[in-house]
C-alpha cells in the first residue's frame, strides 16, 4: 500500500497536526516531510497541489489542507 505524505514547515501548528495525523493513521501509513529539514521536496509538494502547510496528500493524490500554518510562498522565503 502506498503511504500518505504529510508536509509541514515545523511551526507549532504543523507539529501538532503531525502528531494528530500519526495518531490517527499510524506511522506505517504516513511519510512525514519537514521542509526545514528537507527543502528539496518543496517543488514536489507544489506539483502535488499543496498551497499551504500543514497538508496531507493521500495515496490517491487528494490534497487535504489542515488548519493554516504557512503558505508555500512563506515556506520558500
Amino acid at each position: 500500500m502506498k503511504k500518505s505524505i504529510f508536509y509541514h514547515a515545523g511551526c507549532p501548528v504543523c507539529v501538532s497536526a503531525e502528531q494528530d495525523i500519526i495518531n490517527l493513521i499510524g506511522t506505517e501509513n504516513v511519510e512525514v516531510v519537514h521542509f526545514g529539514e528537507n527543502s528539496s521536496r518543496i517543488e514536489e509538494a507544489e506539483k502535488a497541489g499543496i498551497k499551504s502547510v500543514p497538508a496531507l496528500v493521500t495515496p490517491n493524490g487528494n490534497v487535504l489542507h489542515i488548519n493554516f500554518g504557512a503558505s508555500m510562498a512563506d515556506v520558500k522565503a
